[in-house]
């Protein structure tokens, strides 16, 4: 009986360390979805607050039907997640049950067999029964092993007593977990309940608003193709001084102009060097805002047969919202264009970040700049009252895609 206990308890440690690392597992994942969605909930929120706080009559209704396409992706997003949330809590739960019913099965076995050690411990509690056992021995070798086989006995005992207890206590604790996660679950439910009720409306704004744009949509179609002219314009320009400052750097270093990357000093080798080494946790170049375009081919909102070429990224923030380098480094130009696109860039060795759509300027050409330094301010456009800042990122003549660089973008 005595090595079947032992067993029987050796299995019932084994599935409880493998089942504890599946429930680790889940764990890990539940702080990651959590995390993820108390993300996008602060992301609704600031486009609440960016782009849905001041009057809609500011607004053109092209500008109005981006910020709610925007937003109602986002708003998908947040149910995906939260619904995952659920789908998980489910598995551990029933995870959870399963568990409890094995432990309940196992403990019932460790009493049984505890018990059953307690009465034949018992029948032979007589401490004359104990000095029979050790005079009858044969030799002095058999009586020294059955005293220490006494003592282990005892010791065993007082140590299955224990596990019994702790296992008991575990139990216990499983099934407070077990109310928490159902009480969790309903929570995520009820929260995607009230978010499809707001969803539902959103989508009826989108679909009225996207009615009364079809009554003219080659106005509206040909307001997006031009702004998407004077971007690309702005961007060619941007790559023209790109490719004339890399001329100049090899043509003071005494290299061919015709090479398409940058000639480095020493010093410029390291600051490219640490540009590098901070890939994914550049700071934000505006302290508060929230990404309305990303980097690549976007589709319009308004007509999706329209392509929207975005070289970085647009993003949306407070009205006179200060800008700050993402890095150090050296102001390489500053542009003044007729259409008030103003922009500046900075180049970190052989990369360049550019800024568009300042309205003030705080540094001049050549100026040294320090990490998070304020460089300008956000215009804000009149006809649709937005404050927008673009921002792209260059290695040599190369485009990057700003999200692989600054932190959580």
């Amino acid at each position: 009986m005595h090595y079947k206990t032992r067993y029987i308890t050796f299995i019932f440690f084994s599935l409880f360390a493998l089942s504890h690392f599946g429930l680790h597992a889940q764990t890990k994942r539940q702080l990651q979805l959590e995390e993820r969605r108390r993300e996008l909930q602060q992301e609704i929120r600031q486009i609440t607050n960016l782009l849905f706080t001041g009057k809609k009559e500011e607004k053109s209704v092209v500008s109005v039907v981006e910020d709610l396409n925007y937003k109602i992706s986002v708003r998908k997003n947040l149910m995906r997640i939260t619904n995952q949330q659920a789908n998980l809590l489910t598995r551990e739960i029933t995870s959870n049950q399963s568990e409890i019913s094995k432990r309940r099965d196992r403990l019932k076995v460790l009493k049984d067999d505890y018990g059953n050690m307690i009465v034949k411990s018992y029948k032979n509690r007589a401490n004359q029964n104990k000095l029979m056992f050790l005079l009858s021995s044969s030799n002095f070798q058999q009586a020294y092993r059955r005293l220490q086989y006494i003592k282990q006995y005892a010791d065993y005992q007082k140590e299955q007593a224990i596990i019994i207890k702790e296992e008991t206590e575990k139990l216990k604790q499983l099934n407070q977990d077990l109310l928490v996660q159902k009480k969790e679950k309903q929570k995520l439910v009820a929260e995607n309940k009230a978010a499809k009720l707001i969803l539902d409306k959103e989508l009826k704004a989108q679909e009225t608003l996207i009615n009364s744009i079809q009554k003219n949509l080659s106005k509206f179609t040909a307001q997006i193709k031009l702004k998407q002219k004077e971007s690309e314009k702005l961007d060619r320009e941007i790559q023209k001084l790109i490719r004339e400052a890399i001329a100049a750097s090899n043509r003071k270093a005494g290299k061919s102009t015709k090479r398409a990357t940058f000639s480095l000093t020493p010093e410029q080798k390291i600051l490219a060097a640490n540009f590098t080494s901070n890939k994914g946790k550049l700071p934000w170049p505006v302290a508060s805002g929230v990404v309305k375009m990303r980097y690549g081919t976007n589709p319009s909102p308004i007509d999706p047969t329209i392509k929207i070429q975005s070289n970085g990224v647009r993003i949306a923030t407070n009205k006179g919202e200060q800008v700050r380098a993402v890095f150090e480094g050296t102001v390489q130009g500053i542009m003044t264009p007729k259409n008030g696109n103003n922009a500046i860039m900075i180049r970190h060795g052989n990369y360049i970040t550019v800024y568009k759509n300042l309205s003030k300027f705080y540094v001049n050409k050549g100026d040294k700049v320090s990490t998070k330094q304020v460089i300008g301010e956000v215009i804000t456009n009149k006809s649709t009252g937005d404050s927008i800042l673009s921002f792209g990122i260059y290695k040599d003549s190369s485009i990057q895609n700003p999200s692989h660089w600054i932190y959580r973008l």
